[in-house]
């Protein structure tokens, strides 16, 4: 199982993002996916989720409304698009498979939100 993050980087607040995690070593289509976060000092906060068709999605509290994630099963890929980004949203973001492939995880990517 390999999970790979990508699209993190420095943005001023008030800015946008798209976060892509490419997955593979397992049936991406039939798992659904969830975006972390990790800020230094703090502990992991699940972040989103979506089903395996992509027909129903959850979202915490602190980024409804302004993140959105999605996937093409196609591509094996997640994504996360970020909106309205504030400063407590920098953290290192990493994708992570529900159920059976629950404990991998990627490197994750670096997202810093500051003017």
């Amino acid at each position: 199982v390999q999970l790979v993050e990508s699209g993190g980087d420095l943005v001023q607040p008030g800015g946008s993002l798209r976060l892509s995690c490419a997955a593979s070593g397992f049936t991406f289509s039939s798992y659904g996916m969830s975006w972390y976060r990790q800020a230094p000092g703090k502990e992991r906060e699940l972040v989103a989720r979506i089903t395996s068709t992509g027909g129903n999605t959850y979202y915490a509290d602190s980024v409804k409304g302004r993140f959105t994630i999605s996937r093409d099963n196609a591509e094996n890929t997640v994504y996360l698009q970020m909106n309205s980004l504030k400063p407590e949203d920098t953290a290192v973001y990493l994708c992570n498979p529900w159920g059976t492939f629950h404990d991998y995880w990627g490197q994750g990517t670096q997202v810093t939100v500051s003017s």
